[in-house]
């Protein structure tokens, strides 16, 4: 018998630029179906977690099931304007990089929820290990605007002196730990420093965030294993929003499983969540914190979102996918999900809406105006090349030091 020739397997998305959208395929369970297990259940009774998915608002704005973490209206009104106002920033630095006032930018639109609910369901002394579409961690947490704009203009008063790409906020007092542009690190950070919390005694416990592409990278795995051993008191967040850049997130694995799944074979328990629903990431992160603070381990979250925009101000996403395909997500926008809950709680209305939509724009307008004051790519007062030589030896070579004469500085 003449044997079969071998073939692989490519990961193909369903649709391509000039193709029909189409989520028919995706499993999306009802709002409020899946239960909520005891902060205790083992990793093992709680597989099927990891392929279901959490969803707490239904298709009317509603709350329901289990998972509901009931929240007051005044903080589901201090959520609505921590994302109003990140997608508000994120559509101004967008704008000055057009501008040509910075060199890169990168949005956050349509996965505004998962930071921002994450951000006021920690505590604030717990730290944070974000990747690069996280900026809504610091809006949440009422970090300065014009700081943020500085690090991104790398002006004068940017904190980092120009050392970082543009978007590698980094804040100790915010408790929010430096972005890495080498990615997964975060992750064998958050779970080392939770470790270090746990050995000394602390009470404060980590989180780190990754996008789908990240799992497939030695450092998640690395991570894993260390967090699955000893334990560790740490939320690790897979986000994933079917796009690693340009690559399709099949070649992650998404094609085949969850990536909450992961969490199966390192003996932990993996959530999935509806990663646009302000209320079921805010539950199942609480579920998560309650876990890790009382010494019963770590959680992986897989948050199951789509990238709205393009990856960065360096991608054109028409290039690999439909124009219209974010418009057909299933799982809607963030904002929009949360304002129709509001108004169906009576919290909340149109009007208001509008006029707080008015006032962030303000806001982050007076924002740009201080920290374009501080100079702007090739605009303006400029940084000292001082700072080259500064920060790097504890005791400067003399090399560096003539280096330094030479330009007198």
């Amino acid at each position: 018998m003449k044997a079969k020739p071998l073939s692989l397997h490519i990961p193909e998305p369903k649709a391509r630029p000039g193709d029909t959208p189409d989520f028919s395929d995706l499993e999306i369970p009802s709002a409020g179906t899946v239960s909520r297990p005891a902060v205790d259940t083992s990793a093992k009774a709680m597989h099927d977690y990891a392929y279901d998915l959490v969803r707490v608002l239904d298709d009317d704005g509603n709350a329901v099931g289990d998972w509901d973490p009931k929240l007051d209206p005044d903080i589901l009104r201090q959520g609505l304007r921590a994302m109003m106002l990140t997608r508000a920033y994120d559509d101004r630095m967008y704008r000055v990089q057009r501008q040509g006032k910075t060199s890169f930018y990168l949005k956050c639109t349509g996965e505004e929820a998962i930071a921002c609910s994450q951000a006021i369901a920690l505590q604030d002394r717990d730290m944070m290990f974000p990747s690069y579409r996280q900026q809504g961690l610091l809006i949440a947490r009422g970090w300065s605007l014009v700081d943020m704009m500085n690090q991104v203009y790398s002006n004068t008063k940017d904190r980092l002196k120009g050392r970082q790409l543009p978007i590698m906020y980094s804040s100790k007092e915010c408790g929010f730990f430096t972005i890495s542009g080498n990615l997964g690190t975060q992750f064998c950070q958050a779970v080392g420093w939770a470790m270090a919390s746990a050995y000394k005694g602390d009470t404060a416990i980590a989180a780190s965030w990754v996008g789908d592409g990240t799992t497939a990278e030695a450092d998640f795995h690395s991570g894993m294993t260390f967090a699955s051993v000893y334990q560790a008191p740490v939320i690790l967040n897979v986000v994933n929003n079917q796009w690693a850049i340009s690559s399709y997130q099949g070649f992650a694995g998404g094609e085949q499983t969850t990536f909450a799944s992961r969490a199966v074979g390192y003996g932990l328990p993996g959530l999935r969540v509806d990663g646009n629903d302000f209320l079921a990431v805010y539950a199942v992160t609480k579920w998560a914190e309650e876990r890790a603070r009382n010494n019963l381990g770590p959680t992986l979250i897989e948050h199951f979102t789509y990238r709205a925009d393009a990856h960065s101000t360096s991608d054109d996403p028409s290039a690999y996918r439909p124009k219209e395909e974010s418009e057909r997500w299933p799982l809607g926008d963030p904002i929009e999900r949360l304002k129709d809950h509001l108004i169906g709680l009576g919290q909340w209305s149109e009007e208001q809406h509008d006029e707080l939509a008015k006032e962030l724009k303000e806001q982050v307008k007076q924002a740009g105006k201080e920290a374009e004051a501080n100079g702007t790519l090739g605009q303006g007062p400029q940084l000292s090349a001082k700072y080259m030589f500064e920060d790097v030896y504890k005791e400067m070579p003399w090399h560096l030091r003539e280096q330094r004469q030479e330009l007198g500085v």
